[in-house]
């Protein structure tokens, strides 16, 4: 057993089994990937990074199983998809994903292709100890009874991340209590009745991971920390402005490169930024020197016709194009930045009131308000050069037909 000493949850300590794939280059990898990528411009403490937080993630998932009862293969299953769940991330995180989704059709946790096929000393590793790299994989997608603990609503990658984050960044708003979150985690039969860890190992019967009884201001702790944490740190506007521009220049940096999806996706952060600043400078050197674009509109939802808001890349592309060209400004000095409809994934976990399982939504009265805090906090961007703010707005407001609103000037 090993002892790794961690900043938020003090000792974490290693099996062999987890000791050797913290030794895997794969895991490595994870020191040079942020944690909060771009958020990082904002708040200059924000340098932990997906090495530290997978270990935070496996301490949590071990408290859960332990709890839960679970057999011992179960259990050793489910802390290496813990601790595993993200090594499918390319560099900067979640801020990457979209264009690696596009080429490869697969998302950070689906890592199957990683743990059997491009990184076999991972797997080896597992096979090694006795375990399956497929079911580690299913797992680490939220496959299965415990798959939800890994990548679910009640999911130990959430609880880990918020308390982490705010800590790193000095934020209060996402401190929840995760020791009693993970010890009142419960499993529960497609009927209601609980408390077997039997229910895991049987395939013809439903079962869903819920929060026990009296624990509902429990769960409506991690939606509120959520939130304010989408609020404050995840969706701040420099973050957006820094990522959009990361995004297009990761487009850029692909279309004129011969570098393919597979190797752009196991880059380190400070790969990519290298390629960025050498290959695409215009945005690279900005973004190492945090010279950032300036918003130029900064809209409500509702400010954008409903067609907009739901627009895709290509609509965002051709609008980009419209903008600059009414503007009369270089297409590539404009970025449309849409972002998804707001929602509250937390709000489908569940909780036993009086003896039944409910989703929380159905539970609390709290989601509502913040549902209509979380359509109000959504804003579409429109970026560009400092310079060129002016003729952008107008040319944007007229494009994609925004309503004037009295809605202050960013």
């Amino acid at each position: 057993m090993k002892a790794i000493k961690d900043s938020v949850h003090g000792h974490v300590r290693l099996g062999d089994l987890a000791a050797e794939l913290v030794d895997t280059p794969a895991f490595q990898r994870l020191r040079h990937i942020k944690q909060l990528s771009t958020v990082r411009l904002v708040y200059p403490s924000a340098n932990h990074t997906r090495f530290e937080h997978s270990l935070g993630v496996y301490h949590l998932a071990g408290r859960a199983v332990d709890g839960l009862g679970v057999d011992g293969d179960t259990a050793a299953h489910v802390r290496a998809a813990a601790m595993l769940h993200d090594v499918g991330h390319g560099p900067y995180g979640h801020q990457t994903e979209g264009i690696i989704r596009r080429a490869t059709g697969r998302d950070h946790d689906d890592v199957g292709w990683l743990l059997t096929d491009a990184d076999r000393e991972v797997c080896q590793v597992l096979e090694r100890n006795g375990l399956d790299p497929e079911r580690v994989a299913g797992l680490i997608d939220g496959a299965g009874a415990l798959g939800p603990l890994v990548s679910g609503e009640l999911d130990v990658d959430r609880m880990d991340y918020l308390v982490r984050d705010a800590h790193h960044t000095g934020v209060p708003y996402g401190t929840v209590d995760t020791g009693r979150l993970v010890t009142e985690l419960r499993l529960v039969g497609g009927d209601g009745a609980g408390g077997s860890a039997d229910l895991v190992s049987d395939p013809g019967h439903a079962v869903d991971l819920v929060l026990d009884e009296g624990n509902v201001a429990t769960a409506e702790s991690l939606l509120v920390a959520r939130s304010l944490m989408n609020a404050v740190v995840y969706r701040h506007h420099v973050s957006r402005v820094a990522g959009a521009m990361l995004e297009r220049a990761c487009e850029r940096y692909l279309g004129r490169t011969d570098t393919d999806a597979a190797a752009f996706r196991r880059m380190a952060d400070h790969d990519l930024l290298v390629e960025l600043r050498e290959r695409v400078p215009a945005l690279g050197e900005r973004i190492e020197r945090r010279d950032l674009y300036k918003r130029a509109v900064w809209a409500g939802i509702d400010e954008v016709p409903a067609g907009t808001v739901d627009a895709g890349r290509a609509e965002e592309r051709t609008a980009e194009r419209e903008i600059a060209d009414a503007a009369g400004v270089d297409r590539d000095a404009v970025i449309v930045d849409i972002p998804s409809r707001p929602t509250l994934k937390e709000s489908g976990s569940a909780v036993v009131v009086d003896g039944v399982p409910q989703r929380l939504e159905d539970a609390s009265e709290l989601v509502t308000g913040l549902r209509a805090a979380e359509r109000r906090r959504w804003t579409l961007g429109v970026y560009c050069p400092a310079e060129r703010v002016d003729p952008v707005a107008t040319a944007a407001r007229e494009v994609l037909g925004l309503r004037a609103t009295e809605r202050p000037a960013p």
